[in-house]
């Protein structure tokens, strides 16, 4: 059914009454030409873009639990491309206009919102590792701006800019394209989309095992539902990858962490830009609800448990009152966190595994949600031909046996 005014009026005159399943709810086939392990975004994203660009339908998604409830449901929904390394910038930004189109692809308001980013220089020394930013972001072809301090204190005048602040505000650099989406709508309309495609979603079924063929190539997963075949299978599972790769006899460079968040009672507008503050960790915007969106630094000790440290929280708070202290008046609703892939230079790995059919897409850390239309496309890519798409060639992993790294990790030391 596509969603349209029309639709809508349909929808109220019959009581909402007539309203199809958004998607279907089939039992798993014994054979698919293709399985993606994992039902978050890029799991889902990957499965759409193998029936739309690849022509493959005879495709499963197979989710231990339910479509969408591990990182896709527990981020802060932030979507940016300001990176500074090239094949960075290349990836997110071909992520990021692809967001920009989702909404009438999928027939599915994604809730985009392009409200605009803005780093915070608190010293001289900020300023001038932002300079080379910004140049290095044009050179690249992303868009970014520099900012006076009287220009950042006209985009959010609740920041505390007295020369006396302990994080004193120098300026900043904008990315005018980036901003939010609507993280549960990015699930939902990709797992819509690919099932309109004939993508078999399944939830609840839990991969147990690899099985594979005489020459040692993947020939299916054994499921708590069952085993199913299939010689090409893609993996994308975030914080569990590594628990993945050790079922299928090979090891990855991923240390798993908790990167919590929390929000807020809702009040009326107040910030319309997503603010960072590379000296404090903290990360906040107004979510479409009114609750302020508050977000930190990793609890750096590997978990795959989905809450915070309290110690982090506090630092949390701490942070974001030392920039905003007008929001110390405000309540906290809730706190979660995402478990998030981190490897040695805090890019992603996508391309195949030492299994033969077995590919993977794995280690965005807490880059994940605004790397979901492009880590889905170039998984699909590889799965479909064989072969890594061009943007995904820096992140095959093989890089941690030759050296070539991106290091964006020393990157983020340079500019925060």
């Amino acid at each position: 059914m596509k969603y349209s005014a029309l639709a809508l009026v349909r929808g109220a005159l019959t009581r909402q009454a007539n309203w199809p399943a958004v998607w279907r709810s089939p039992e798993p086939k014994r054979r698919y030409d293709a399985i993606v392990i994992g039902g978050g975004g890029h799991g889902l994203a990957t499965a759409y873009y193998l029936a739309k660009n690849h022509g493959l339908t005879q495709v499963a998604v197979l989710e231990r639990g339910w479509l969408g409830g591990g990182n896709t449901g527990r981020n802060t929904t932030i979507v940016r491309s300001n990176y500074l390394y090239p094949e960075s910038a290349r990836l997110y930004d071909f992520s990021l206009r692809l967001y920009e189109g989702l909404t009438r692809e999928l027939n599915f308001n994604l809730m985009l919102s392009q409200r605009g980013l803005i780093d915070l220089a608190h010293s001289r020394h900020d300023l001038d590792s932002m300079a080379r930013w910004v140049n290095a972001m044009h050179m690249n072809g992303v868009d970014a701006q520099l900012l006076t301090r009287e220009e950042v204190a006209a985009r959010a005048p609740l920041l505390d800019m007295s020369p006396e602040a302990r994080f004193p505000i120098r300026g900043g650099f904008l990315q005018p394209r980036a901003g939010t989406a609507r993280h549960d709508a990015v699930a939902w309309g990709y797992a819509r989309a690919a099932d309109a495609l004939g993508v078999d979603i399944i939830q609840n079924c839990e991969v147990r095992g690899f099985s594979r063929g005489p020459s040692g190539r993947i020939s299916g997963v054994e499921t708590s539902r069952g085993p199913i075949a299939s010689e090409r299978i893609g993996i994308a599972v975030a914080g569990h990858s590594s628990v993945l790769a050790a079922l299928a006899g090979f090891r990855l460079p991923v240390t798993s962490y908790a990167l919590q968040a929390m929000v807020t009672e809702p009040v009326k507008p107040a910030l319309d830009v997503v603010l960072l503050s590379p000296g404090t960790g903290a990360y906040v915007s107004q979510s479409d609800k009114g609750e302020m969106v508050l977000g930190a630094a990793l609890d750096l000790f590997p978990s795959y448990a989905q809450r915070g440290s309290f110690a982090l929280t506090q630092g949390i708070l701490a942070a974001t009152l030392a920039i905003l202290p007008a929001f110390s008046r405000l309540k906290l609703l809730r706190q979660w966190a995402g478990i998030v892939d981190v490897v040695h230079d805090s890019s992603p790995i996508i391309g195949a595994t030492p299994v033969p059919g077995l590919y993977i897409n794995c280690g965005w850390g807490t880059g994940g949600f605004k790397g979901i239309p492009v880590g889905g496309w170039t998984l699909a890519h590889v799965m479909a031909n064989g072969r890594s798409h061009e943007l995904a060639e820096p992140f095959q992993l093989e890089r941690f046996l030759t050296g070539r790294l991106i290091d964006e990790a020393a990157a983020a030391g340079i500019a925060h």
